[in-house]
Parts: C-alpha cells; sequence; structure tokens
C-alpha cells in the first residue's frame, strides 16, 4: 500500500512536470531538518530510500525553537528540504515566515482529530507535557498525588516541585502555557499570582528538561524532589530502561494541568526537491513510520489506527482534556509571557 501511495505521488510529480511543473531529476538525497531529539529504529529511513531511490539526510538543529530560527534565517534558500519538529508552541512563527510549501499528506484523513491546523503542516506525533510524581517520594512525605494544580501551592507541597525554565526549556513553555490557560491573566487570580506562590513556595526551576528530571526529581536520579514537569509518557520510560523492569512503573502522572504538544511537518519553501520532500512527509504517516516513533522519542503517533507498544498501553494514561492554547494566540503572547515570568521569578 505504502509502495502504492509513494508510486502515485511520483506519477503525480511527473504529470506536472508534462504541464509545464519542475523538472528536476530525481535527487540522491533529501535533507531532513529536525530537533536533537530525533530518533528512529535503525532501517525506518533506508525503507523511503527503497521505495524511492532516495536517501534521507538527517540535519539536527537544537531545539525546536533554534531549528525554526535557522529555517527563518534560511528563507527561499533552505538547508533542508523537509523540517520535521515545529510544535504548536512555535508554529505561528514558522507559518507567518511563510517558510513552508502548501501540502495536504496522503494519508491526512487518518490523524487524530484535532490536530490538523493548517494547510501547510502536517501533525506527524503528539504528547503531553503533565507533572510526573515519584509514588515512594510522595508517599514518604505523607502526601497524595495533586488532584489540580492549584494543590501545587499548598504549603503541603513546598519544595516538591521542579519546573524547566521556559525560556531556555520547551517542557517548561509548555507547563507555563498550562498554567496561563487555567488561570487567564485577565482572572481574579492570574497566572502571574498563581507563579508569585508557587515561588514563595520554593519551587525549583532547572534550566532544561535533563537536569530536572534526572538531577532533581527523585524518580529520575539522585533528586529529592517528588513533583517534576515532564511528560505523560515517561512512566513507562522507566519501566522499559530499567533493569530489570519493574512490573508498576514507580512514577505516575498527574492528569489535571497537562498541556498537549503537537509536532508537525512541512516541505520548505525553496527546496528544489518538492515531490521528493512531499513524499517522505507521506512516509512519515504510513504505520511503519509512526508505530516506530513512541519507543525512540516517547511521542504518540498522529495516526489513529497505528498501534502502541504494549508498556505505552499499560503505563500511560493520554489526558482526556489537556490544556491547549491556539497557535495565534501563543505567538502574540510568547515573549512577553516568558519576560513576565522571569520578573516574576526574580522577586
Amino acid at each position: 500500500m505504502k509502495t502504492n501511495r509513494i508510486a502515485a505521488a511520483l506519477v503525480a510529480s511527473m504529470l506536472l512536470a508534462a504541464c509545464g511543473g519542475d523538472t528536476a531529476e530525481t535527487p540522491s538525497s533529501i535533507v531532513l531538518l529536525t530537533h536533537d531529539s530525533f530518533a528512529v529504529s535503525d532501517g525506518i529511513l533506508e525503507q523511503f530510500e527503497e521505495e524511492t531511490g532516495v536517501a534521507v539526510q538527517v540535519l539536527r538543529a537544537g531545539d525546536a525553537g533554534t531549528m525554526v530560527s535557522q529555517a527563518i534565517l534560511t528563507k527561499g534558500s533552505p538547508v533542508a528540504d523537509v523540517m520535521y519538529g515545529v510544535d504548536n508552541t512555535f508554529l505561528s512563527r514558522a507559518l507567518s515566515a511563510g517558510i513552508f510549501l502548501p501540502y495536504e499528506a496522503t494519508d491526512r484523513d487518518q490523524i487524530v482529530a484535532g490536530l490538523a491546523v493548517d494547510e501547510r503542516v502536517t501533525p506527524i506525533d503528539f504528547g503531553d507535557v503533565c507533572l510526573n510524581y515519584d509514588k515512594a517520594t510522595l508517599a514518604a512525605a505523607g502526601l497524595g498525588v495533586p488532584t489540580s494544580l492549584g494543590d501545587l501551592v499548598d504549603e503541603s507541597y513546598r519544595a516538591q516541585l521542579v519546573v524547566e525554565n521556559p525560556a531556555t526549556s520547551s517542557p517548561g513553555l509548555a507547563f507555563l502555557l498550562a498554567t496561563i490557560a487555567a488561570y487567564p491573566e485577565d482572572g481574579a487570580y492570574s497566572w502571574r499570582d498563581y507563579w508569585a506562590d508557587l515561588r514563595d513556595n520554593d519551587v525549583l526551576v532547572a534550566r532544561d528538561w535533563n537536569s530536572a528530571y534526572y538531577s532533581e526529581f527523585a524518580g529520575g536520579g539522585s533528586g529529592t524532589r517528588s513533583l517534576v514537569v515532564s511528560y505523560a509518557s515517561s512512566p513507562p520510560a522507566g519501566v522499559i530502561f530499567a533493569d530489570p523492569p519493574p512490573d508498576v512503573a514507580p512514577t505516575g502522572v498527574v492528569l489535571p494541568g497537562c498541556f498537549r504538544q503537537v509536532e508537525y511537518a512541512g516541505v520548505l519553501a525553496g527546496t528544489a526537491a518538492e515531490p521528493w520532500a512531499r513524499q517522505f512527509i507521506d512516509f512519515m504517516l504510513t504505520r511503519t513510520f509512526q508505530e516506530d516513533m513512541p519507543l525512540n522519542m516517547f511521542v504518540f503517533p498522529a495516526r489513529a489506527d497505528a498501534a502502541l507498544p504494549d508498556a505505552f498501553v499499560e503505563h500511560t494514561e493520554i489526558p482526556p482534556t489537556p490544556a491547549s492554547l491556539a497557535p495565534d494566540l501563543i505567538d502574540a503572547g510568547r515573549e512577553r509571557w516568558i519576560e513576565e515570568w522571569t520578573e516574576i521569578m526574580r522577586s
């Protein structure tokens, strides 16, 4: 089926060329611009090459924000043909800059409802940034699992939480956005008030996810904090990578207060390999690629009929009502919100 779809795309591109479109010869490779967390199993990208005759070179460009900035700076003469990994916290910035060509993927109708937002980008995966808790440490402190974001400012949770800096961390920014969604800035008790209360309750701010999870969180290493901003898919990682793997995940997820991140892929404007870039977008939505993602990048596939690994099914809950903000609203407020957050935490 995948070969038929790709063959169809090739025929379409040949017809376009016959009608006066681009007549570029098949390239030996295309370049995928992505973030540092991109990972696939051996043989996955090679399968695309076998089906098309075109290899995929991976160009990692730091975090999502850095990647988008690079794509904008090289607009019209891109360093790659396809970009994957721009999420909904940076999407409007990318779309406003006009770095993508329109393309609707062949299997767009298979995408989980609500993820698709624009014809220029295709949802590839999603993940929920959520509070994680270490079961043993929380129990030793005599504390129950928080049932809302509001619980975290209670005196009983003093010095229990570690978060990431939203200026330097994608999950940190997502958590800030979750608090803005929960406590709108025009409310009687705004997100600014909430963060001032978190500060006064000895919240710890780490530069990035690695520092927060592995250095400060009890469930990730040598830390002492029982709560951390991480992902809904973090508990299965604690099972899969443990030796021996436990029957029950040692960490859990606080479902209230999660924020949904969606990662997108698009064809970069200015590419000389547009037909093959489109084919790669289609390839990323095949079940082969989609079902490979969870155990490599610990995200959920955007394709609704993609099967999940047993560890995800057993140890992960997908939040039923994650928080979200419109991409254009995020784009309009992001820099100001980060600046205001920084001032609050300095006070």
